[in-house]
């Protein structure tokens, strides 16, 4: 089994032409295609309907979460269901099979690494902005116990651990993912976890609980050289 993935695309419909180019390798060189969020620049639905133009012309099983970006004009619902009517497996705590491979996956939040990570402890806002990290952990944990398969690959759009967003400025990894979700990876151990949002983070590293966790934000794979806007993982 071969997978594509990336995040952090931030289609825009002026390169649509380049950005079809670029993509169409992928039907070759895997099996299904991951993007770990940020398919958007604000959130609107004319640009998912650009970014849905270039994926059309993918003819593998693409996996999606949304990301941060997607979230920026309060359209999500719509373009989650633009998303879906594409034919296009979006997770928001639900799970996805593709010949004996699980996908699971939602999009996280943030609020930091162990043992930094906020507490629900003080104001409401405090309480509230802890209550949606965990939802999102619960929502993870939730898609990855409902798969049986062999091999599983978890998908958030906000990191896990601290170690790949390292290459960020340090004052602000407490808002570039959470621990919680790192806690759902150890309950259920699964082969990979994907995510993106760090734009300058590291590419790979290893959780406490031993689970390869990758970052595939588009900018760290053409800092990694990568010859396509993604990278592949064969499972």
């Amino acid at each position: 089994m071969r997978v594509a993935a990336v995040a952090d695309v931030h289609f825009r419909d002026d390169d649509r032409q380049e950005n079809i180019r670029r993509f169409l390798a992928v039907n070759e060189l895997a099996d299904a295609l991951v993007v770990a969020g940020d398919l958007t620049n604000h959130g609107l639905p004319d640009e998912m309907q650009a970014c849905l133009a270039v994926l059309e012309h993918v003819r593998i099983p693409i996996i999606a979460v949304l990301g941060n970006h997607d979230h920026e004009s309060g359209h999500q619902d719509e373009l989650a269901g633009m998303v879906r009517l594409a034919g296009i497996h979006l997770l928001d705590g639900h799970c996805f099979e593709v010949d004996g491979v699980g996908f699971a996956g939602t999009k996280g939040f943030c609020g930091g690494f162990t043992p930094y990570e906020l507490m629900p402890f003080g104001e409401g806002g405090i309480k509230t902005f802890v209550e949606i990290a965990e939802r999102e952990a619960v929502k993870l944990d939730y898609g990855l116990a409902q798969l049986k398969t062999p091999v599983k690959i978890a998908i958030t759009h906000y990191a896990p651990i601290r170690e790949t967003v390292v290459g960020e400025p340090e004052p602000i990894f407490p808002f570039l993912g959470s621990s919680r979700l790192e806690r759902a990876l150890a309950r259920h151990n699964p082969t990979l976890a994907l995510h993106g949002h760090a734009h300058h983070g590291s590419f790979s590293a290893e959780s406490p609980s031993g689970v390869r966790v990758c970052n595939v934000a588009l900018p760290v794979l053409r800092k990694r050289g990568e010859p396509h806007p993604f990278t592949i993982f064969t499972l």
